[in-house]
């Protein structure tokens, strides 16, 4: 590993990191708050908030927990809504106070809301009005005993608050009916806890921060345990692998992705915190038009997203017209990044889509593209500080041969501590200190791996192993194809085949156009024997396609 290090990583990237620099989340916290004090932390909706008044409030907000609340050190409190100032206030306050933080997606049905509070056994959650309903539906039958209400203006000054707030709820109707009786305000929380006394608990590096519960893309969403030294360990990972590009105080990230998404709670919201960055927090990335708008107000020099978001921006002729000269970092997660959005991306902007590999159970990073690399290249990259990568074949054994597909292992102090409650599980995937992910992956001879593809992906035609990514990546160079997802179908000779949906950019585009692209670029086996037009595929609520339920569509079809 060190040899592959030292060989390709540039100058400045340490091969180690210290994970025990700080003794706690709170302690790096507080060391940014108090050194950056009068430089803007986050903005949204035009409001800033500044380290000091990060600060100031998050500290309110942890005596209100204490005093008025009640609540322990160890309790769990649940965070359920989009980016909003609100957020880092309330996630920093339950850190000070010496809670967990569940983060919860706003876009949860009820039952999927109860199942999470439910198995986080959750005393408190702060959550935003429009989603109240749900919580309204599912609250008497969970844990909680204090829910904390905040609306989506409530920390953009009083004029433009109240009119934020109007329009949300009187006219887009965002806000449903509730009945929430015994709940507080947010803004009452505030107000309160700045006259209770803040009494900073005694906080181990062992101790669980956040339960981070993983997407449900793969199965039951499951609580992983990622102590304040998973997350401070991934934060100088992250800063060991970046850094040499980041300026202390000078940097301006935007955050489309949630926070309560691992990516971004690590990436924007933490490593940004660590040198004193500006974060422009998006609450709504999915309205194209009103992101754009709304980042060309802003010199931005860091940009983090899913392939989805930055295929979106590359396609809008607005976003085209913008000046990228102090843009120095692009970084894409969460799904793989395909190389028709890359390179145009690239084109556009005169700056790499850095494509990274992370998973929740790791806090999240596990693998990114050097900053220096000069153009895409369809890995994943190379481990970051501190973590060690191995593949190993079906029977267990160690992958020796390059370009030799084998599961991803992965060993570092990222890695989870286990899942809540969940001991089983957590034998299953962490086995002799290395965390199983599920994926498939090879590396070549400088050291640079590459997802080949999920082991519940694999499409098995004819005993052949076909990988949706790569099927998807020869899709999407077809320049009328905005969108595709690759999934197998039973077939009764071949056992499986290829099926494709597809969203158009061009409505001329046909089921032969896209075959014969296929077939110029693909092996036999490997080219869809069917294809589906779709106006949108089904996606997680940071933009991953969820080619399962697409499968599931297909079984219960042929049922």
């Amino acid at each position: 590993m060190e040899k592959v290090w030292l060989k390709r990583y540039p100058e400045g990237v340490p091969a180690e990191i210290d994970p025990d620099k700080y003794g706690s989340l709170v302690e790096m916290f507080e060391e940014s708050v108090a050194k950056f004090a009068d430089l803007p932390a986050f903005v949204n909706m035009g409001q800033t908030i500044t380290y000091r008044r990060l600060e100031e409030q998050s500290r309110a907000f942890a005596a209100y927990l204490q005093n008025e609340l009640k609540l322990e050190k160890g309790d769990r409190v649940a965070v359920m809504m989009p980016n909003l100032l609100q957020y880092p206030i309330a996630v920093f306050g339950i850190l000070r106070a010496g809670m967990t933080v569940v983060n919860v997606n706003p876009l949860y049905t009820p039952r999927e809301l109860e199942h999470q509070l439910k198995d986080a056994g959750a005393k408190a959650i702060v959550i935003v009005s429009n989603f109240a309903h749900t919580l309204e539906k599912v609250v008497y039958d969970t844990p909680v005993k204090h829910v904390i209400l905040t609306r989506m203006g409530d920390n953009l000054g009083l004029a433009k608050g109240t009119l934020v707030n109007f329009v949300v709820k009187y006219v887009k109707k965002l806000v449903p009916k509730y009945n929430l009786p015994g709940a507080s305000s947010m803004r009452h929380a505030l107000a309160k806890g700045r006259y209770l006394q803040y009494i900073k608990p005694t906080i181990k590096s062992g101790d669980i921060a956040f339960l981070q519960y993983t997407g449900g893309t793969t199965g039951l969403s499951k609580g992983a345990m990622l102590t304040h030294r998973n997350m401070l360990a991934n934060v100088e990972q992250c800063l060991g692998v970046y850094g040499p590009r980041l300026q202390e105080g000078k940097e301006f990230v935007v955050t489309a992705l949630p926070l309560y998404h691992v990516f971004a709670l690590t990436v924007n919201c933490l490593l940004f915190m660590r040198i004193g960055g500006y974060n422009l927090l998006i609450s709504n990335p999915r309205d194209i038009p009103g992101f754009v708008k709304e980042i060309k107000k802003y010199p931005f020099t860091c940009i983090t997203g899913v392939n989805t978001l930055f295929n979106a921006l590359s396609n809008n002729p607005d976003f085209a017209a913008i000046n990228f000269d102090r843009l120095k970092l692009t970084i894409g997660g969460g799904m793989a990044v395909q190389r028709a959005v890359a390179e145009k991306w690239q084109q556009m902007t005169k700056v790499p889509l850095l494509e990274g590999y992370g998973l929740t159970e790791c806090s999240p990073l596990v693998s990114v593209c050097p900053y220096d690399l000069v153009q895409y290249n369809g890995s994943i990259g190379l481990p970051v500080c501190s973590t060690e990568i191995r593949l190993v074949d079906d029977e267990g054994n160690v992958v020796r041969e390059l370009g030799q597909p084998g599961e991803m292992q992965v060993r570092g102090p990222q890695v989870m501590a286990g899942y809540w409650q969940r001991p089983e599980a957590t034998a299953e995937v962490i086995q002799d200190g290395w965390l199983c992910t599920g994926d498939i992956a090879t590396c070549d001879e400088q050291g640079f791996f590459k997802i080949v593809d999920r082991k519940k992906d694999m499409i098995l035609v004819s005993g052949f192993n076909v990988y949706p990514n790569e099927i998807e990546d020869v899709v999407a160079m077809h320049p009328k194809v905005m969108e595709v997802a690759a999934v197998g179908v039973p077939h009764k000779v071949s056992g499986e085949v290829v099926k494709l949906f597809v969203v158009r950019k061009d409505p001329l585009l046909s089921e032969e156009d896209i075959i014969a692209h296929c077939r110029k670029h693909l092996t036999a086996y490997k080219v869809p024997k069917l294809v589906e037009f779709r106006d949108e595929l089904p996606k997680t609520n940071v933009g991953k396609i969820l080619r399962r339920e697409l499968r599931d569509e297909e079984l219960a079809k042929a049922q």
